[in-house]
């Protein structure tokens, strides 16, 4: 089965970041679009919806408001359709639970008539200037194809499981966390690796149950300090359209270097919930210390070995070169995604420009560049830190993405990106 009509954009994947392309576009009747993603709903890091664990972003980083305040699809419209808005009033607080945030995108994602579900992109060939897009229902088996102008791939990231390391029943990514967490709070041992805000925010949930069960909780990292995210205003305003600018403009190894330097802003711990762990340490240690609770940065998690339903893992303290075994009956691993670039894409790896071996060409535009040049364009959302750097996950800076792609897409300025929009410059005035 084929659809005869033509779309100027079809968006494959549904995530934050293409949604909030959708709910912008809705606006704009003289664009056309569909979206397509394979899961049944909208949701958004399920197994970490931890109770209490909030965004990192203020609010105003929803899916619409930095290009459009006025838009229906705004978190304030949300609020005060659920009839919430004087409690978050009341609330007086920029972050919000990360709950809530999603279900304020599904109910987006719902008052959305150009986003479909249980429907799998499983191909996309580009022919006589136009890409066709093979569908797949889920629910059905059938399966269709779609014609765009222009495809925007919004697949967003998969976990990331570390080298010698073999993913099994007690062996647990963060994504999955709390589809096991009554089986890992009624185990003997619990250990978690890693040292970002999902680590801490596990720790911290796990630490909390810790007295109405009997397991030891072990937090390794491998980094030297468990550090806290940078929140200094001025910091802050790399997440700017402004510095997005200035990053593209740099060369590849400029770009590289620069995203090491930027790790503090990028990565790590909020103060909140670093301050949270420590007071809660701190009221145990009231009757002495807790001989059940370890915490160890410098420590990278080398391999994990299943015996007789005993996980054993091995590591090593690479300050001191020290290598150390500890047994456990569940690790969660708190080690991050990669981006999700679908084996279509990888198929025709030879058609690409690549700026290394894992990372494509993307121009200003989040355009994939092509050896042959295209009038209609494969827009990218994912595999982006080298080639846009802070814009790449940052919720806040996808609304700008979104602006620039409709932008290209109608070949005119629908949505104007604010300049000059920070109180720094990044380079001297020509």
């Amino acid at each position: 089965m084929s659809e005869n009509r033509t779309y100027d954009l079809i968006g494959i994947g549904i995530g934050p970041f293409n949604l909030g392309l959708a709910a912008l576009v809705d606006g704009v009747p003289s664009i056309s679009t569909i979206f397509f993603d394979k899961e049944e709903a909208f949701n958004w890091h399920p197994g970490m919806l931890i109770e209490q664990s909030d965004l990192q972003v203020p609010f105003l980083a929803d899916l619409v408001s930095f290009a459009d305040p006025t838009n229906k699809y705004s978190f304030l419209n949300y609020v005060h359709k659920q009839n919430r808005l004087f409690q978050f009033f009341f609330y007086r607080r920029f972050d919000i639970p990360r709950r809530e945030y999603n279900l304020y995108a599904k109910w987006v994602s719902e008052n959305l008539q150009n986003c479909h579900f249980q429907s799998e992109v499983i191909s996309v060939e580009y022919t006589n200037d136009m890409y066709g897009v093979k569908v797949k229902r889920t629910d059905t088996g059938e399966v269709s194809i779609y014609y765009a102008k222009h495809v925007v791939v919004g697949t967003g990231s998969i976990p990331f499981i570390p080298d010698g390391i073999e993913k099994n029943e007690q062996i647990v990514h963060t994504s999955e966390y709390l589809h096991k967490e009554k089986e890992m709070k009624a185990s003997n041992s619990i250990v978690v690796v890693g040292s970002g805000q999902s680590a801490a925010e596990v720790f911290y949930e796990l630490l909390e149950e810790q007295k109405h069960n009997k397991y030891s909780l072990k937090w390794y990292t491998r980094s030297s300090i468990f550090s806290q995210l940078e929140s200094a205003k001025l910091g802050q305003e790399v997440f700017s359209p402004d510095y997005v600018q200035y990053f593209q403009g740099l060369s590849y190894e400029k770009r590289k270097e620069a995203l090491n330097r930027l790790d503090t802003v990028r990565n790590g711990v909020d103060k909140e919930t670093l301050v949270k762990i420590y007071d809660l340490l701190y009221n145990r240690s009231v009757e002495g210390r807790d001989e059940k609770i370890t915490i160890q940065p410098l420590t990278e998690v080398k391999s994990i070995n299943e015996s007789n339903g005993v996980l054993e893992v091995s590591c090593k303290q690479w300050e001191k070169e020290m290598d150390f075994k500890v047994k456990a009956d569940y690790v969660v691993l708190a080690t991050g995604y990669k981006p999700h670039i679908p084996q279509w894409i990888w198929d025709k790896k030879e058609e690409l420009v690549w700026e290394n071996e894992k990372e494509f060409k993307v121009d200003e535009m989040y355009r994939l560049v092509w050896k042959e040049p295209r009038s209609h364009h494969m827009y990218i959302s994912t595999n982006l830190e080298h080639s846009h750097g802070t814009a790449a996950t940052n919720l806040s800076l996808a609304v700008m993405r979104n602006q620039t792609i409709i932008n290209d897409v109608a070949k005119r300025e629908i949505y104007p990106i604010q300049k000059d929009a920070v109180f720094q410059q990044f380079m001297p005035d020509a």
